[in-house]
């Protein structure tokens, strides 16, 4: 066994093979797996398998697609079988809401060149004579669905991976994982230890147990699963071929063939917990005793969808473990606090996600970042916010709502509230309807009275018309946004300037009260993150950037060392924030403070620390509503009392709270990007019109990355659309993001944040695009069909940016 590893993987799943696969693949061969037991222990050996390419979330089908693909060139490669069979899936939809997300599936599919689109009832007849397809609306079928044989899987990657130069060694279990100084880790085992760069944590059930060797608690909590397999079906016997599987979410179960019989499999809404307390480290290929009663409901589903199942005997009846996170996508990347510790932790679809999974993760390994966007999966997503009762209560949604939608805007309750501000009580009492971010309550909208929660739908849903009441408010004359949720830091010390110009991209400022928007640069030239830099003096900055984003964010902040005496920290638990903005939001302050807020006093993008209803904040002249407006920062133990005297001054101009929905609205119809959404490391600079806050002329954090993107062509551009209003009145639906954009048939683009503009009477979509210029016309795939577009030249909102700087 080596000494030595530039990465050791501990875990022999299908995961933990995938990943040394691919690190050898993109060119390290000293590379080793560690398996306490044999390969495919704990999930892997008894899943399902079943393969599917297309998700709600683009990137993840991508990754699908890649899996997919790769299957069939794993078994040329390495000789050793996959078990790949892939008949092709259906897709049934018994609901509006279910028909317009596989339509909207389908137009995605058709956009990234993948193979999913709707056939007709007596075509799906063709395909699969055993369903009953009465009261479907609509069937799509994938060619390329199907399972395949996950020991036959696993032991493709190990046998490539080996013939690349790795190393695996079975029962060798972990006993230690210990950093030393220089950021290198010592692995141990029985047999011996290994220093390497890397530790990659894809231990499967186990995730938990192999976290703590490292002092991490990570969020997860495995479940029971049961599927079972029926006896010989002589209409699967005899049918000649193999037989489509079946997915009928609505049904709540997954069903494919299976040898001569079918196999069935559910994700009931009575689940069980499994090994709360830690997993035994005794289990291996080990089940749980049959409990089909918990799954009956869903059988009967099956049944009356698949007459012949109700028929059949079963023949043998798998009941085992999954290991899930909060909201059911694996915890995947370096953990921001450590170096060269990797997890890959929590995965549900492993045989649809494991050779896209196996690659991203050697690319973040390798080359520091991945190709796509993948904060969806990022572990920064959570933070020790997210504790054992949190995890439990998500996971148990998760599992019981498995096939449910999850629809555009939908916020769950489960496990809430697990963060809250001071005020939180009082908003509640306001009215206001609440979102989850980053742990924390935020108020989406204002309902008339205490209680009101959201419908959920692809269409407009019970809020359009509350959260357009809040951005007339605020537009005709003032509103109070809290922005308390956004992410807030304080850099402290001489060393202070030298240090955040080494980071951020643009200059920064050079006055005391000066303000400048900046952007992080990403691995690849990406934009990492968009933030505002205020120089409170001298020696002092504040920072506000995503709160969303904020673990996320650590990554880069470490990179450059900061000079000594130089400080460098989070103050978002220790402040809060308000955004008062609108025609009326100066006249509204003025009645609460000396200081002058006159435009020649207080002009755009200044700051000053001011005294306001007998609070001390920090107000800075800018606002995301793209209208008159100042950010207010105070001490956490302030709040009620600012927002209070807020609120009290904003009865005068008949003003006041606004949500974060009516803040959406807003920064669309003033054409602002947002991170996570029209920001991420996927684009560079240039596409989104940040490459003038670049400044190239200083040394920054992955400047040449930035330089080398910069000197290309943008791929594609950030563009504001305008929706037809007869077309989404006909369909009483906005885009809402991740629609793509055709134009004259061919895809040109997707939609990035969409939403009605309220207070300029348009339905309104931000996106990429490529081949196209203001004034095209264009068609949005809204609910999956064509509405048409337009590219605008200018954002209809102030365009000339008159209000924002009156």
């Amino acid at each position: 066994m080596r000494t030595e590893a530039k990465a050791v993987v501990i875990g022999g799943g299908v995961i933990g093979c995938s990943i040394l696969y691919h690190l050898t693949k993109l060119g390290w061969s000293d590379v080793v797996l560690l398996e306490r037991d044999e390969l495919t222990s704990g999930s892997t050996w008894h899943a399902a398998a079943n393969i599917h390419g297309l998700h709600d979330s683009t990137n993840i089908s991508r990754i699908q697609h890649y899996t997919m693909n790769l299957y069939k060139e794993l078994e040329l490669e390495t000789g050793q079988g996959c078990g790949v069979f892939q008949p092709g899936s259906l897709y049934l939809a018994q609901t509006d809401e279910r028909v317009h997300q596989l339509r909207l599936q389908a137009a995605k599919a058709k956009l990234y060149g993948m193979n999913f689109y709707e056939i007709s009832i007596e075509e799906a007849q063709k395909k699969n004579p055993l369903v009953n397809y009465e009261g479907i609306k609509c069937v799509m079928f994938e060619p390329d669905g199907g399972n395949v044989d996950p020991s036959g899987v696993t032991n493709a990657y190990a046998v490539g991976a080996r013939k690349a130069g790795a190393e695996i060694h079975r029962f060798t279990p972990v006993t230690a994982t210990e950093q030393q100084e220089d950021g290198s880790w010592i692995v141990k085992t029985p047999k011996g230890d290994i220093k390497t760069d890397w530790v990659v944590n894809a231990a499967g059930l186990w995730g938990r147990e192999v976290a703590a060797l490292a002092g991490l608690e990570l969020p997860l909590q495995p479940t029971e699963h049961q599927y079972f397999v029926t006896e010989t079906i002589d209409e699967v016997k005899n049918a000649g071929r193999r037989l489509p599987s079946v997915s009928d979410r609505d049904g709540e179960y997954y069903l494919r063939q299976e040898g001569d019989g079918l196999l069935v499999g559910a994700y009931e809404r009575d689940m069980k917990f499994w090994a709360e307390d830690g997993t035994p480290l005794d289990f291996a290929h080990d089940l749980f005793p049959d409990d089909l009663e918990r799954i009956e409901e869903n059988m009967m589903n099956a049944i009356e969808r698949l007459p012949v199942v109700g028929e059949a005997g079963i023949k043998r009846v798998i009941n085992g473990p999954m290991i899930w996170s909060p909201d059911s996508n694996v915890l995947f990347g370096p953990v921001p606090e450590m170096d060269g510790y990797f997890c890959c932790n929590g995965i549900i679809p492993g045989f649809s996600q494991s050779g896209g999974m196996g690659l991203m993760a050697a690319q973040w390994i390798i080359e520091g970042e991945t190709e796509y966007d993948m904060f969806a999966w990022d572990v920064a997503r959570f933070d020790t916010w997210a504790t054992k009762e949190f995890t439990k209560a998500r996971v148990e949604d998760q599992y019981a709502h498995r096939f449910s939608i999850h629809f555009p805007n939908e916020e769950r309750s489960a496990g809430r509230p697990a963060r809250v501000r001071p005020i939180y009580e009082m908003q509640k009492e306001m009215g206001a309807v609440f979102g989850l971010n980053a742990g924390w309550e935020h108020p989406l909208w204002f309902a008339d009275a205490p209680g009101a929660a959201d419908t959920n739908g692809f269409t407009r849903q019970n809020w359009f018309e509350p959260v357009g009441n809040e951005c007339r408010m605020l537009r005709d004359r003032a509103g109070i946004i809290d922005i308390s949720n956004f992410a807030k830091y304080r850099c402290k010390g001489e060393g202070a300037a030298e240090w955040l110009n080494k980071v951020f991209a643009n200059n920064m400022p050079k006055a005391v009260g000066r303000s400048c928007l900046t952007p992080l640069i990403s691995k690849r030239g990406g934009i990492a993150g968009d933030f505002t830099v205020t120089r409170v003096a001298e020696d002092e900055f504040w920072i506000i950037g995503s709160g969303m984003a904020e673990r996320y964010h650590k990554r880069f902040f470490k990179e450059v060392a900061l000079p000594e005496g130089t400080t460098f920290e989070s103050h978002t638990e220790a402040m809060c924030g308000f955004n008062v903005a609108g025609p009326k939001s100066r006249d509204l302050l003025q009645r609460l403070t000396n200081a002058s807020l006159a435009t020649e006093d207080f002009p755009f993008m200044r700051s000053k620390m001011i005294e306001l209803a007998g609070v001390e904040v920090l107000a800075l002249r800018v606002s995301f509503t793209g209208d008159l407006g100042w950010e207010l920062h105070c001490k956490t133990e302030d709040q009620a009392k600012l927002y209070a005297a807020l609120l009290e001054a904003g009865k005068e101009f008949d003003a006041g709270p606004v949500g974060g929905r009516a803040l959406m609205s807003m920064r669309v119809e003033k054409g602002y990007g947002s991170w996570s959404r029209e920001y991420s490391p996927e684009y560079f600079p240039q596409e989104v019109g940040l490459d003038r806050l670049c400044k190239m002329d200083k040394d920054f954090l992955n400047k040449d990355a930035a330089e080398k993107v910069l000197a290309d062509a943008p791929r594609e551009e950030l563009v504001l659309l305008h929706i037809d209003e007869a077309a989404v009145t006909a369909s009483n639906a906005d885009a809402t993001g991740g629609e793509p954009i055709f134009k004259d048939g061919i895809g040109i683009g997707r939609v990035t944040s969409g939403t009605y503009g309220y207070t300029v009477g348009m339905s309104l979509a931000l996106g990429y695009v490529k081949g196209a210029k203001p004034g095209d016309e264009v068609e949005v795939m809204v609910l999956g069909q064509p509405h048409k577009a337009v590219i605008l030249s200018e954002p209809p909102f102030d365009p000339k940016g008159e209000r924002l700087r009156a």
